[in-house]
């Protein structure tokens, strides 16, 4: 594909946090000698709208992509109808990745790509006679500032209405005042067309209340989310609306503490953090919706507007996402457990624009961990495979040539020293491994090949004397302390995630056919276990070292102990939660995987308890504080972290896969295979969950009836599998086990 290599922009200079440039308007008008379809391409260094005749095109929002141009550079693809006569091309553009002064904090501000935004754009159809025709960007597009003065990916957006311009992108404009558009550099990165579903709104949501604190008109939407707010007023000339997006309201105001964490900023940030503003034309009523920013939150504290103009309807909340669609979920009658299912699938929603994101309202990075935590969860639930693919090779791009992986992607430098290791560098492989579980997909796999065995040599250079390792960031946000305070050794944490993705890498390799890599990394694998077992586990007591939840879970799951071990090792991990009254005292890491393995050893009921067992510390908990999204951290106050984070989300899974039972893909080799294995706990009535394979729907669905428990299976023609019941239940015929099979099956406890 000829990919337009013309880049374009407005003017050399850029918007800093001191220094406001407006978004610059282009537009080309060239004449067509009949009507007739054409291809446009178009990049973007930034993020860009596209118009034709003044209709808009973009695919989405914050087209094309979020990436390093020096890695990638995106292109999307329109067919456009050329009208005979005049014809204009209209593009405005926004600072994106390219310029994010807004995200010092991570380096972004030091990015060697950094300039004003810029695009490329070449537009190809047929003339008279089927003469071929190419438009490409170039000085003989013509310029003139916006009236969006000042844009930033994570702070927001000020519009200046009565700079408005209108008509700027229709055929009859007249702009002999507008400058011709200067000339830019071609990006570095590899040129590709964006395949990752674009992002849209999906729900427009009013408010359920208007309240005015401290002088502002608060404005709650019942429920946290990600989007902006599109304002319609009728205002004065100049009047200036501003609107702030906040999570909470925290001892009677709105709390910023969860928007903006870096303390020594606040002062010179707190104008313009999570803040769009609006200046009136005072022309009738005016509507406005930014354009090239996006906000987390539930409330919207709007400052500069009258008590008459504080209506429901002056505010809109317009939630966005990428386009992705659920593929599975699960249901209960248990008011808490639901909560917690629709919680953790908003959470998901509201980190996925084009990628996972570890939060939306103060960072939107691309943090590793978080993915790789929530890659499963997220496949049992939505159809996030585009985004997975697209993201990968941004994840593949940052890879170092010593095979190290940064804990943001996509980044500017920054990530390497701190903020990666293990845990959060699983994502390269992790992501390809549950989309082949889920999705079959081999082409993430055959595409990383090279990057796995990369990454595995880099791991094989950082083993201490013992074929250990610790080297990245640990048990993140463990319950109730600072985020690095964990119980469980680095060393320990490390060694196990280690061991797991040359464990997953020796599957995926097989799967494709690559014998020496597999072969490599099962030895990788071994090696380590082996290491782990004589270093760091007390076999006279079956004990991890460490001594905790996380550790003893963490063992347990990736297959530390040998089957005559495992439940001595068990008991210990049961002793470790009855000391801690049986709550949760892990961080992320250990409980992404702990209420998994309660359920191995069919203590489901216990895995449940302490996830919905009121007061600190549980998810309930959570919901008792008012949340409707997923939290950062496990902690008593209520300011000062992000109130939707997805990485404590497994939960969902578990819901799926070990209360309704749905096993897809047990032995990862056959999509066409499921165990249905439910748990039947005490304090549940009932549990349903459904998964949508490449091969029709699956579901599974138990309730308690006056004679027992009601099982309903369906899964479609030519699925194979068993029934598998818990301990203590029974089939009608005495059994616990059946081959899979369609229908209802009535099941006695003993």
């Amino acid at each position: 594909m000829n990919f337009p290599k013309r880049f374009i922009k407005a003017t050399e200079e850029f918007t800093t946090l001191e220094t406001h440039i407006p978004a610059p308007y282009f537009r080309k008008v060239f004449s067509a000698d009949t009507a007739v379809s054409g291809e446009l391409l178009i990049s973007a260094c930034g993020f860009y709208e596209l118009f034709f005749n003044g209709k808009r095109l973009t695919k989405g929002a914050l087209a094309p992509y979020i990436s390093n141009p020096d890695d990638l550079v995106y292109y999307d693809r329109y067919t456009v109808s050329l009208q005979k006569g005049k014809n204009v091309i209209g593009v405005l553009l926004g600072n994106g990745l390219c310029n994010n002064p807004g995200g010092h904090i991570w380096d972004f501000d030091k990015a060697p790509f950094r300039g004003a935004p810029k695009f490329a754009l070449s537009l190809s159809y047929a003339g008279s006679g089927g003469a071929p025709v190419c438009i490409e960007s170039g000085e003989d597009f013509k310029t003139a500032p916006s009236p969006i003065v000042f844009d930033d990916y994570r702070f927001g957006e000020h519009y200046d209405a009565v700079r408005e311009i209108p008509g700027w992108n229709l055929p009859g404009f007249d702009d002999s005042a507008w400058a011709p558009a200067l000339p830019a550099d071609e990006p570095k990165g590899e040129k590709r067309l964006c395949e990752a579903d674009p992002i849209v709104v999906t729900e427009e949501r009013k408010p359920v209340a208007v309240t005015e604190i401290n002088g502002k008109f608060v404005y709650d939407f019942g429920l946290n989310g990600t989007g902006v707010c599109r304002l319609t007023v009728k205002g004065a000339k100049g009047q200036k609306i501003e609107f702030q997006h906040v999570e909470d309201i925290v001892n009677g105001d709105i709390d910023v503490g969860s928007v903006w964490f870096v303390r020594e900023h606040w002062e010179r940030d707190k104008d313009i953090v999570h803040k769009d503003i609006y200046i009136c034309k005072g022309e009738g009523t005016e509507t406005y919706t930014p354009t090239f920013t996006y906000h987390g939150f539930r409330y919207v504290a709007v400052s500069g507007i009258t008590k008459e103009q504080a209506t429901d309807d002056l505010m809109t909340f317009l939630v966005m996402n990428s386009d992705v669609k659920k593929c599975g979920g699960f249901a209960t009658s248990d008011a808490t457990v639901q909560a917690l299912q629709d919680m953790t699938v908003r959470s998901d929603l509201s980190n996925l624009h084009y990628f996972p994101t570890d939060c939306p309202q103060r960072e939107k990075n691309g943090w590793t961990a978080d993915a790789a935590l929530s890659a499963q969860q997220m496949l049992l639930n939505l159809t996030v495979q585009n985004c997975f693919t697209e993201w990968l090779r941004n994840i593949r791009k940052a890879q170092t040539e010593r095979g190290s992986l940064p804990g943001i992607v996509p980044t500017a430098g920054w990530g390497f020293d701190w903020g990666n290791g293990p845990a959060w560098d699983s994502v390269l492989t992790y992501l390809p491994y549950f989309t082949y579980v889920y999705r079959g997909e081999t082409k993430m796999i055959s595409e990383s090949a090279d990057a796995f065995l990369h990454y595995l040599q880099y791991l094989d250079s950082r083993k201490d004397e013992n074929g250990l390792l610790a080297i990245g960031l640990g048990d993140w946000v463990p319950v109730g302390r600072e985020c690095d305070d964990f119980k469980a050794p680095l060393i320990v944490t490390d060694s196990l995630i280690s061991m797991d993705i040359a464990r997953k890498i020796a599957v995926m390799t097989d799967a494709i056919g690559d014998s020496q890599k597999a072969a490599y990394a099962k030895k990788f694998a071994d090696e380590i276990k082996a290491a782990f077992r004589k270093n760091l586990v007390d076999f006279s007591t079956m004990t991890v070292a460490g001594e905790c939840e996380s550790s003893q879970a963490m063992a347990l799951y990736y297959g530390i102990f040998d089957e005559s071990e495992t439940d001595a090792a068990f008991a210990v991990l049961e002793q470790f939660i009855h000391e801690q009254n049986d709550r949760l005292d892990t961080g992320v890491l250990g409980g992404r995987v702990i209420f998994r393995v309660l359920s191995q050893f069919d203590r489901s009921d216990l895995a449940l308890h302490m996830i919905t067992a009121p007061g600190f510390p549980s998810y309930a908990n959570w919901i008792e504080r008012g949340a409707t999204t997923l939290w950062e951290f496990f902690v008593t106050s209520d300011t000062g972290y992000s109130k939707n984070h997805h990485f404590w989300g497994d939960i969902s899974a578990w819901f799926i896969e070990c209360l309704a039972g749905i096993q897809y893909n047990p032995n990862t080799n056959n999509l066409k295979e499921v165990n249905i294995c439910p748990a039947f706990v005490a304090a549940l009535p009932d549990a349903s969950a459904y998964f949508e394979s490449n091969y029709g729907t699956i579901s599974s669905a138990w309730k308690r009836t006056d004679q027992g428990i009601t099982l309903t299976v369906f899964v479609p023609d030519g699925f194979t599998g068993k029934i598998i019941l818990p301990g203590d239940f029974v089939f009608c015929d005495g059994t616990t086990e059946k081959t899979l099979q369609n229908g209802s099956f009535e099941i006695k406890e003993l």
